[in-house]
């Protein structure tokens, strides 16, 4: 069993959410306040949203061109209505909860200034282990990844010589990229703390996973290569292929990691 030959994982497209941070940031907190009285789950798509899901069906149209072989989507309505304005042709999609975005529990539907003035201890916490810290009745992102071992299992065992689309969101996807290329916690938390627009993933990116290795068109036993596209910038930015490796440690590589956090008691 194998993951899928092509692996396509397209984050939703701007949110009512995103937007009403964005007000909020800028002295209008109007759209946050009548967001707090709706679950995260049932955030609509704004007009630039439903623009960006159209653009991103566009170039997986033109990139795949015989469409996918299982279109899979999150449960919350964001997601469903960006799989659907995606447009391809012949698409029924499966719905997994399993895609749903990250349980932010108590600190959901504030914005960051809210959050660090509201739980500020344990937004301490979070940035001092952001992939083991769990927000107040929320979930964790080693909790995610857990989850996510179900669709993961299912790819493997149902689809692993297919193309398979999947629509979600940001955090999801990370998760998807910690899990299939055995990301250590300290490797997480570069990314999670950079300030780099590189290493965000930002409303319909696409993140690429596939077996096909792109120069030799071999088929390998795991999804070797990966590369992101960002469909709604103008032109449409690209990566170059990535190899992905998974490291296995000796003794003293893992040693090499453990002393780069001091020790308190001797």
């Amino acid at each position: 069993m194998a993951l899928p030959i092509n692996l396509v994982l397209v984050r939703h497209g701007q949110s009512e959410g995103n937007i009403a941070k964005r007000h909020f940031e800028k002295g209008d907190n109007t759209l946050l306040n009548a967001l707090r009285s709706r679950h995260t789950a049932s955030y609509r798509l704004t007009k630039l949203g439903r623009q960006q899901a159209k653009m991103a069906g566009v170039w997986l149209s033109k990139e795949f061109s015989k469409g996918f072989d299982r279109y899979v989507t999150s449960q919350y309505v964001r997601a469903m209505e960006t799989s659907a304005l995606l447009n391809m042709a012949g698409a029924k999609w499966r719905c997994d909860f399993n895609l749903t975005e990250r349980d932010w529990g108590d600190v959901d539907s504030w914005s960051d200034e809210e959050r660090e003035a509201k739980f500020e201890k344990e937004m301490r916490r979070k940035d001092a282990e952001p992939f083991f810290w769990r927000p107040p009745n929320g979930e964790s992102f080693a909790q995610l990844c857990l989850r996510l071992n179900r669709p993961i299992g299912t790819l493997t065992r149902e689809c692993s010589d297919q193309d398979v689309c999947l629509v979600c969101h940001g955090e999801v996807i990370r998760g998807f990229q910690i899990s299939l290329e055995r990301l250590l916690p300290s490797q997480f938390k570069k990314i999670a703390l950079s300030n780099n627009p590189k290493d965000r993933i930002h409303n319909c990116q696409i993140v690429h996973y596939t077996r096909r290795n792109p120069v030799t068109n071999e088929l390998s036993d795991h999804a070797d290569w990966v590369r992101m596209i960002r469909p709604t910038e103008e032109p449409v930015w690209i990566s170059p292929w990535r190899k992905v490796e998974r490291p296995h440690y000796s003794n003293s590589q893992l040693l090499k990691i453990v002393s780069e956090t001091p020790s308190l008691i001797s």
